[in-house]
């Protein structure tokens, strides 16, 4: 660099939050949660039940109003807008519990979250939703229904993908093909990824770094290697 150019600005995380609190009307059910993710980066939200995890997404994806606190996508304050307009901003949401709309056929589920332009993108992911694609969503398996809920967020092309609790109910070799998924979109399309999980083994397989809830605040940061090797933080904090 010539003598006396300015450095070019580091680039902004892909998302940061910042001092989210958040609840359901009463007492905040989550208080002052601060983290970030960087561009193609992988972090994992951990804690028991109830710790939260559920709550700062949804405060973060817009589909819950914050009490306070700040949301940036790429520098941008999304804070406090409803989630269609978060999903404008290139963050996707895959729900606990897959709420499939039962009344639409597995196209028509896709469809409605996105641009029909990426259709074949995501049947390309999941063969089998183009297969199924004139059925009911909600008669295909426990694992397809997961393919359908994570297909529906892709259909928004987002930059960052929010995963609550993917693995619920699933077989092992399901939550293999969801966890191959989830380092091929990072690694092809550069997308970030906040999970938050209760299967262990495959959020640190997953993420970078994890982040550990307790009581709706934030308790414990790391490296995912690190706390993979640390047994003690693992049975403080989650109980394993």
């Amino acid at each position: 660099m010539a003598a006396g150019a300015e450095r070019p600005a580091a680039a902004p995380p892909r998302l940061r939050v910042r001092d989210l609190t958040a609840g359901y009307g009463g007492p905040p059910v989550v208080r002052s949660v601060s983290f970030e993710v960087a561009p193609g980066e992988a972090v994992a939200l951990l804690g028991r039940n109830g710790a939260g995890k559920t709550t700062t997404l949804l405060g973060v994806a817009g589909a819950l109003r914050p009490t306070r606190g700040r949301v940036e996508i790429d520098g941008i304050d999304v804070s406090g807008r409803p989630s269609f307009e978060v999903a404008r901003r290139g963050l996707s949401l895959v729900p606990q519990g897959r709420r499939i709309f039962p009344a639409l056929s597995v196209r028509e589920n896709l469809t409605l979250g996105g641009r029909r332009g990426d259709l074949e993108a995501v049947y390309g992911l999941f063969p089998v939703l183009r297969e199924r694609a004139r059925q009911p969503g909600t008669a295909l398996s426990g694992g397809e229904q997961q393919m359908l809920a994570i297909g529906r967020a892709l259909m928004t092309a987002p930059r960052v993908l929010l995963m609550d609790e993917p693995s619920e109910g699933l077989a092992p070799l399901v939550v293999r093909v969801i966890g191959a998924l989830v380092a091929r979109l990072r690694r092809e399309q550069g997308i970030s990824v906040v999970l938050a999980e209760q299967n262990l083994g495959l959020a640190l397989e997953l993420a970078d770094r994890v982040y550990v809830l307790e009581r709706g605040e934030l308790v414990h940061q790391s490296r995912a290697a690190e706390f993979a090797r640390d047994p003690a933080s693992q049975r403080d904090y989650l109980g394993v």
